[in-house]
């Protein structure tokens, strides 16, 4: 059997259908990070911060003494990206029918367009939200950090700011894999460094760890030797999340995606102050084409729209970029 019938979407259903449901309401918030959707172009972020002295002693008229509201403004710099799948005829339909099947209330013995329709959309929407959420991390349009190189990730603003010194991220080589205990060093480090500002925002509950695996599993395992009851259950029954010091950490999967599979890193931030930004309003080519070839006997998916990330502001991040040195880069240390 095959899937023949093409579909397009634009306009409202493009919105509707595939990118509201994935990027905007609770669904975004499995990204772990702010997401503005379809903001007018030039995507400018702007952050007010707010008056030291907004009480001010009764009198009449209009006082309003103090200096202004401070205004923070970045400007996201977004790329013009393409989604594409390719399927052979009989893996696409094997896919989509498993879609169908995992459905409660779907009817096998009369399957409509409908159903079908739904299950290809789902299909691709899932694909775009992974291939988004994989290169907002490690993203690099110069090609030196992974092969996702649509638009710059936030790995990529990392190592940035870190170059230009502008706040408590810092770059460190180690021998070897992130093992014995050494996540809560970085842990410690990344509070110990942040700023009073970025401290300050912890009784806002929105502050967060970004980690890589490595530092994720090591501090579980660092967690699994400390002595009691608690740890005992937690051993047994599993932890539903880590926190330092009462602030979630975050594990980012990015390593299969990485060039440089020893790349590591340990930061703290607002949530906030990650920004994902999409548009799929500002290209006259914006649609959904999903449709059948016959020459190559494939069903093939695809999707144009606007992306980028930013980090609002510097000061707000501290941590450490880890980067682990393979067994030719020890011995050229040693022989230097």
């Amino acid at each position: 059997m095959l899937i023949q019938n093409p579909k397009t979407y634009k306009g409202q259903e493009l919105e509707t259908i595939f990118f509201r449901p994935t990027f905007c309401g609770p669904k975004a918030d499995e990204f772990g990070v702010r997401i503005i959707y379809n903001m007018p172009m030039p995507t400018t972020v702007q952050v007010w911060s707010h008056k030291g002295n907004l009480l001010q002693p009764f009198q009449a008229g209009w006082s309003n003494a103090g200096p202004a509201s401070n205004k923070l403004q970045k400007r996201i710099n977004m790329q013009k990206v393409k989604a594409e799948n390719a399927f052979s005829a009989e893996d696409y339909f094997s896919m989509v029918f498993e879609q169908i099947t995992n459905s409660a209330d779907v009817n096998l013995g009369d399957l409509t367009g409908t159903e079908l329709e739904k299950a290809e959309t789902e299909l691709f929407r899932r694909s775009i939200a992974e291939s988004v959420r994989a290169t907002m991390w490690v993203g690099d349009t110069e090609g030196s950090l992974s092969q996702l190189t649509s638009f710059d990730g936030f790995i990529k603003h990392l190592g940035d700011i870190c170059l230009e010194g502008k706040s408590g991220i810092v770059q460190e080589d180690v021998p070897s894999k992130i093992a014995n205990g050494s996540a809560i060093r970085y842990l410690r480090h990344a509070w110990d460094n942040a700023s009073e500002e970025l401290r300050g925002l912890r009784s806002e509950g929105n502050l967060v760890f970004y980690v890589t695996p490595d530092i994720y599993n090591d501090y579980e395992l660092w967690l699994d030797d400390k002595g009691g009851t608690t740890a005992y259950s937690e051993l047994k029954d599993g932890r539903q999340t880590l926190c330092y010091h009462g602030i979630p950490i975050v594990e980012v999967p990015v390593s299969k995606y990485l060039n440089q599979m020893s790349s590591s890193f340990c930061v703290l931030t607002d949530k906030r102050n990650f920004v994902l930004a999409l548009n799929t309003a500002e290209l006259p080519e914006n649609e959904v084409r999903m449709w059948y070839n016959p020459d190559e006997m494939e069903n093939r998916q695809r999707t144009v729209f606007l992306a980028g990330t930013a980090i609002i502001d510097e000061n707000l991040v501290s941590g450490t970029l880890i980067d682990t040195l393979d067994d030719s880069e020890e011995e050229e240390n040693e022989e230097v």
